[in-house]
């Protein structure tokens, strides 16, 4: 079998037995991943340094070498905080407003990626297949064939692809879809993401659609499909279970003193829909009074690239409607608001999921979102709670038996917490039952072995040539 050799931004913790406990999604497959076949993850230290890094820091822990590199300061304003973080990432999610394009951190991105790849490709052997994950590595692939590598490259978009009219905005978009093209497999995280990059290649580059998944564009013919990531299911129900005895799942039970739980668990993000879950909340209190008292809403938002403007500014916005329902609603023994703007150990969370009676997973724009099925594998089999779920989150597309909302409907989403607080048994078990057996058939290892799979069996273009 061959090695695998993984791309991405952020490389996992590389100590024996594990990391934090916190890691998220991506972390787990690919360890899992890289243990199976052995191989190399390669990726940014998290380190800046005042010049360009030269060969790559590496660890080995057994069949696998964890390889970073640092970055200098004005590659990471320009690649990471410019171009990805103020440009690929509000698009992606729709946020035509918030993006700030320069040619500058465009020139930035496409030089750190070609950093990358140099630093990189004495690292490859042979036979290895490598695959890039996410928008911070769209041109990986063109990069690391003009170095000359003739392996097998895949690539998956961990967040979604945009409609074609919103891409259009971008200055450079053909040419970062012409990058995108160089891979041997493209994965995106949905079939609506899938049909969105579709509609682009035919419609705006007279591309062509070929029979077994596969497009024709720019002289290129890679394999295009969809596979939604998905989390360790039963990992996840066991560590839920084992939570909740818990110290602080007791000390949150003590505290909320029989009252009903509700749980909000993002990054602090602007396409989490924050602001609009809140007023949600903030509505259901004032219109339906019989719910004051009766009901706690704790909303975990660790922090997130924090040097950026608009994620200040969406930090006080935050704080200031906790607040302000906190201010208006509380009584003398409850508050409705517990808001905490910092990140908790895996185990920790998952025992918070258990115990909320309601679980608020309400984004704007999402990709996935892994907490959504996290909840869902978390609850008691029998006394589940209640997944409300923003209808434009990937995981939607999956679990179908979740309430299903618009997060912009301010007055729907505050209807359907009601009436996720007042479900009876019977029914919060047949719903659960069907997401969870869902949850079970199609898990993390699943998505892995499954994207494996189709990239092994993909073409290779270098090897055509």
């Amino acid at each position: 079998m061959s090695r695998l050799v993984v791309v991405s931004n952020r490389v996992a913790p590389t100590r024996r037995g594990g990391g934090t406990g916190a890691e998220g999604g991506l972390a787990v497959a690919m360890q899992g991943a890289l243990k199976d076949r052995g191989g190399v993850w390669f990726g940014w230290s998290g380190k800046t340094t005042p010049q360009t890094a030269g060969p790559a820091d590496i660890t080995d822990v057994g069949a696998v070498s964890y390889a970073t590199l640092d970055l200098a300061q004005q590659d990471y304003d320009e690649y990471y905080t410019g171009f990805a973080n103020s440009v690929l990432w509000p698009l992606f999610h729709n946020r035509i407003d918030l993006t700030d394009f320069s040619r500058r951190d465009r020139a930035g991105y496409e030089r750190v990626n070609a950093l990358f790849a140099n630093r990189l490709l004495p690292l490859l052997q042979k036979d290895d297949v490598v695959w890039v994950h996410d928008y911070h590595f769209i041109p990986m692939g063109q990069s690391l064939r003009q170095a000359g590598c003739r392996n097998k490259i895949g690539f998956f978009l961990h967040i979604p692809w945009p409609p074609m009219q919103i891409l259009l905005a971008l200055p450079n978009h053909i040419g970062l879809v012409r990058q995108l093209c160089t891979y041997d497999l493209i994965g995106f995280q949905t079939q609506t993401d899938l049909q969105a990059f579709l509609d682009y290649i035919v419609q705006e580059v007279g591309g062509e659609i070929l029979p077994g998944g596969r497009i024709k564009a720019f002289g290129r013919t890679p394999s295009v499909k969809a596979f939604p990531i998905s989390i360790d299911t039963t990992e996840v129900a066991e560590l839920a279970r084992r939570a909740e005895n818990s110290p602080q799942t007791k000390r949150l039970k003590e505290s909320i003193a029989g009252r009903q739980l509700m749980i909000g668990v993002d990054r602090l993000d602007y396409t989490k829909g924050l602001g609009e879950r809140f007023e949600a909340f903030q509505h259901l209190l004032q219109y339906n009074p019989a719910f004051r008292g009766r009901v706690n809403f704790l909303q975990i938002a660790p922090p997130s690239r924090s040097d950026l403007a608009d994620y200040q500014r969406m930090r006080r916005e935050v704080e200031t409607f906790a607040g302000h329902i906190n201010g208006t609603f509380s009584e003398f023994d409850w508050a409705p608001v517990r808001y905490l703007n910092r990140g908790f150990k895996r185990q920790t969370l998952m025992g918070f999921l258990r115990l909320s009676d309601v679980g608020l997973v309400t984004p704007l724009r999402d990709g996935m979102n892994l907490v959504a099925k996290e909840y869902v594998a978390a609850q008691s089999a029998s006394d589940p709670g209640v997944l409300v779920l923003s209808r434009f989150a990937g995981a939607a597309r999956e679990l179908d038996s979740a309430l299903i909302v618009n997060p912009y409907d301010i007055e729907g989403v505050a209807e359907t917490i009601a009436r996720a607080l007042s479900m009876p048994l019977a029914e919060r078990q047949e719903r659960w039952k069907a997401m969870y057996q869902r949850l079970s058939r199609y898990d993390l290892a699943h998505w892995r072995e499954t994207y494996m799979t189709a990239l092994d069996a993909a073409p290779c273009a270098a090897a055509a040539a």
